[in-house]
């Protein structure tokens, strides 16, 4: 009888103690505040531009729209992109070849927000 009951009274402690953990883990992500990551870095000896835009990671999908903004503000490329479950960021890249000089914009519209990253090409 008493392993039943010491079997019963572990077996509650663990049910509890996993309960209030995921209570814990709710509690974090809401008050959790995030600004995302949007950077671009020109490599000259590759002839090419990569920007980066990073997220926490999410269990679902996350929807981005990348925007290419040239020197005299015409979107000179658009792409919409899926984040998969569980990743943290995308990924866009232009060749140096054919850009005009001037300040760059790498824009991104995300949860109806919008982050920017600027560069200059001469």
């Amino acid at each position: 009888m008493i392993k039943y009951m010491v079997s019963f009274l572990l077996l509650a402690n663990v049910m509890f103690a996993e309960n209030a953990i995921v209570e814990e883990e709710k509690t974090i992500e809401v008050t959790q505040v995030y600004n995302p990551n949007v950077d671009c870095l020109i490599l000259e000896d590759e002839n090419s531009i990569i920007c980066k835009f990073e997220v926490i990671r999410d269990t679902k999908d996350q929807q981005i729209v990348i925007n290419w903004v040239s020197p005299t503000g015409e979107i000179s490329r658009t792409r919409e992109m899926n984040i998969p479950a569980g990743d943290v960021s995308a990924y866009d890249y232009r060749y140096l070849d054919g850009r005009e000089g001037g300040k760059w914009n790498f824009k991104i519209l995300y949860n109806q927000n919008e982050y920017s990253s600027s560069f200059e090409l001469k």
